[in-house]
């Protein structure tokens, strides 16, 4: 078994998330302000100033980036070596590219692409070149992983985005989520750069069973090569997770590995009119499109804070302890 070298990449700038303007509710993180007064008492151990910033920056780092630490975590101990962590954009403006200097150093990666639209995080043509460089190892992993995007009104009609976005909010039930709120365009355009494009698309709230737990996933184990899936019954139960609509190339160069139930007790959502009842939650690369392997989940599939942990922590496993690939 190889000892893996793991990068956490969080795709977000720092000043262009903590810098979005209050008096707008779309479109940006809450602050921690904002969430002690929605949900108090939950989060009054943050209520201190001096222990924490109450606006969105002290959410990035007490709330958002607190959600993969238990990942991280548990990668540092099954690979003995400490999971590298880099934020794309620091507060100071600095940029540290997801280059072939960083990649270089690893065999796993998994991009965190909780970059709002709004901020315009999009992936170079020197990234593009250095994760296709990186993908040419079989044995080379990667996961790219955006978020919801709700409230999206292209094609909409203008008099009916109104009565749409109320309907999304209906659906997946989370007072913290705006109108309108959008992550993962550093992911869509670096997915757009190597070929295999993918919108995510809505935030749909998935199914759970009577005792609450997330309900079991539907997977393609037949295509499951690295085995990943390896006793994987479900993901989580975040409130609100993206189809991820493959186009263009995207098509015929990605599989979709697993399909995650929607919860039909909700209110309706767009999604669901025409009977769909899953969402493509787990997407994975061809044999024929890479040397090495390529996946696209939603962010949440890293978190510990959106139930089904055992499961998932079940799949980092299978991600650390991985087989070694060769091209012979």
């Amino acid at each position: 078994m190889a000892v893996r070298r793991v990068l956490l990449y969080f795709a977000w700038s720092r000043p262009g998330e903590a810098g979005a303007p209050y008096l707008v509710i779309d479109d940006r993180f809450p602050a921690i302000f904002e969430l002690r007064r929605l949900f108090y008492p939950a989060f009054e151990p943050l209520a201190d100033p001096a222990a924490a910033d109450q606006g969105i920056a002290g959410f990035l780092d007490h709330v958002q980036k607190p959600n993969f630490a238990v990942f991280a975590e548990q990668m540092s101990v099954e690979t003995a070596r400490a999971t590298i962590q880099i934020e794309r954009v620091a507060d100071d403006g600095f940029v540290t590219a997801l280059d072939e200097a960083i990649l270089s150093r690893v065999d796993t990666v998994v991009v965190i692409s909780f970059d709002s639209f709004r901020t315009g995080q999009s992936a170079t043509e020197a990234e593009v070149a250095a994760v296709r460089h990186f993908l040419q190892d079989p044995d080379h992993l990667i996961f790219v992983c955006p978020h919801h995007d709700i409230g999206e009104a292209y094609g909409v009609a203008a008099d009916m985005i109104g009565d749409r976005r109320v309907a999304e909010h209906l659906h997946h039930g989370d007072k913290a989520i705006p109108p309108r709120q959008g992550f993962g365009g550093f992911a869509r355009s670096l997915l757009a750069g190597l070929g295999v494009p993918v919108e995510n698309c809505f935030g749909l709230h998935p199914a759970s069973e009577a005792d609450g737990a997330p309900s079991p996933i539907d997977a393609e184990r037949g295509l499951d090569r690295l085995r990943l899936l390896e006793s994987v019954e479900t993901f989580n139960l975040h409130a609100h997770l993206p189809q991820l609509e493959r186009t263009g190339g995207g098509l015929e160069r990605l599989d979709v590995l697993a399909r995650q139930r929607i919860d039909m007790t909700m209110p309706p959502h767009p999604f669901t009119a025409d009977g769909r009842d899953r969402f493509d939650a787990l997407l994975q690369s061809t044999e024929a499109a890479f040397p090495g392997t390529l996946l696209v989940c939603d962010t949440t599939m890293f978190s510990s804070t959106a139930g089904g942990v055992d499961s998932l922590r079940r799949l980092w496993s299978n991600i650390a302890r991985r087989a070694v690939r060769s091209g012979n």
